[in-house]
């Protein structure tokens, strides 16, 4: 596994995925998200991309 934890987002995490990473660490943009639950969506959207 190749792990991710900092300055992941809706944008950052693609780029991450695609080089690579399989485990990710969100937490600033997850609970300071006026909605948590559809930025944990677009965040799994957006690594299988």
């Amino acid at each position: 596994n190749i792990e991710v934890d900092g300055g992941i987002n809706a944008e950052t995490i693609k780029i991450a995925s695609k080089a690579g990473a399989n485990v990710f660490v969100a937490g600033s943009a997850v609970f300071k998200s006026e909605n948590p639950a559809k930025t944990i969506a677009d965040l799994k959207h957006n690594a299988e991309v």
